[in-house]
């Protein structure tokens, strides 16, 4: 008895996995600073120095869907956050996701939740909720996503995808719903918050996957507990982060992969965020030329590298179907988009030109 119901739940798994094999994969990148870019005159370059459009260069690269992140009022985030990229509120996001829509690629939305940069170290409480109740936040967070929406719906941009929250392990909109992945304090107003989020998503764009993303690949024990708290939410998607410089080696990530498949396979999972260096040059948060080069070495060809190995990885996982480059578009040839270079981008900072690296990210769908 005992076999034939492992068996059988091996034949379930195998199934569930050809379903989610035939699926279309989604590669692309998060450009949420491309307009500010091209606004400076930036030019950006394939791999032999030709000047390219870059959404056009995109899709000729295989690349079918973008992400965008959305703030609720960005023009009240601190000034250093505006210096590293902080300005997407909803008319730049609407403006940005009709040229996406356009251009006939899968558009995902990622709401924020705050003015600023909302990860792990920080899920700040938007102004305009500073001094709610706790009991109002849930019709807050429905009533924002709903008009954000209804907004982007108008203007024919239409997100197919949607994350309600950025990298939320630690919770959001601190303090009221912080959580320890490990803990219990605040889950119940955390998940009123998601299906809040949820809800409206779904009222105004039911076509569209939900996301719920969160930043511990590397930790299963953190990840699984995280995502058990939520078994009864109404999404469809597991969104990671994963980064080699935080996240651990890629072999680390299948490991997780692998688990997400056995304790969790009504869900797609993608990595909605990657990088990797290629450079410290003019950066102001590196402490030393070699720092983040446990695994990969700090050159266009250590980032090569970690990106054909995480390519590889991942397509040995029938779950994975999405695979998302946080911040491709950083070009600093020429301009002052940004304060400081973050040289973890798919574009040399001093030439403009393709790294080696598109090509290795490209082969996720090829």
């Amino acid at each position: 008895m005992k076999t034939f119901r492992l068996m059988s739940t091996l034949f379930f798994l195998f199934v569930l996995c050809l379903g989610i094999h035939a699926q279309q994969r989604l590669l692309g990148g998060d450009i949420s600073l491309l307009p500010s870019y091209e606004e400076a005159g930036t030019v950006y370059r394939d791999e032999t120095g030709k000047a390219v459009n870059p959404l056009e260069y995109f899709k000729e690269e295989g690349w079918n869907a973008i992400r965008v992140r959305l703030f609720v009022e960005p023009d009240r985030a601190p000034a250093e956050h505006k210096g590293e990229g902080v300005c997407q509120d909803l008319d730049y996001v609407m403006k940005l996701g009709q040229r996406i829509k356009e251009a006939g690629y899968q558009f995902m939305l990622d709401f924020h939740y705050s003015d600023t940069w909302a990860d792990p170290g920080k899920q700040l409480m938007p102004y305009r909720w500073k001094n709610s109740s706790v009991a109002s936040l849930p019709d807050s967070v429905y009533q924002y996503t709903k008009k954000s929406l209804e907004v982007m719906v108008k203007a024919g941009a239409c997100p197919d995808l949607v994350q309600v929250g950025n990298e939320i392990t630690n919770g959001m909109m601190w303090p009221a719903a912080k959580v320890n992945p490990l803990g219990k304090d605040n889950w119940d107003i955390l998940v009123k918050l998601l299906e809040s989020g949820v809800k409206a998503c779904r009222e105004v764009c039911p076509r569209a996957k939900i996301i719920i993303h969160t930043e511990k690949a590397g930790e299963w024990d953190k990840t699984k507990s995280y995502y058990n708290h939520l078994r009864q939410l109404d999404y469809d998607v597991i969104g990671l982060s994963y980064y080699p410089m935080w996240h651990k080696a890629v072999g680390v990530l299948g490991a997780t992969l692998d688990s997400l498949a056995v304790n969790f396979p009504d869900k797609e999972v993608m990595i909605v965020e990657t990088a990797a260096y290629y450079s410290h040059e003019k950066d102001q948060w590196a402490k030393s030329a070699d720092q983040y080069s446990e695994f990969y070495p700090i050159s266009t060809e250590g980032q090569r590298i970690f990106t054909h190995e995480l390519v590889a990885e991942l397509r040995r996982h029938a779950n994975v179907t999405g695979l998302f480059w946080w911040f491709p578009e950083e070009n600093a040839c020429g301009n002052t988009v940004t304060e400081g270079w973050l040289n973890r981008g798919l574009f040399d900072n001093r030439t403009g030109k393709a790294l080696p690296a598109m090509k290795e990210f490209n082969r996720f769908i090829r």
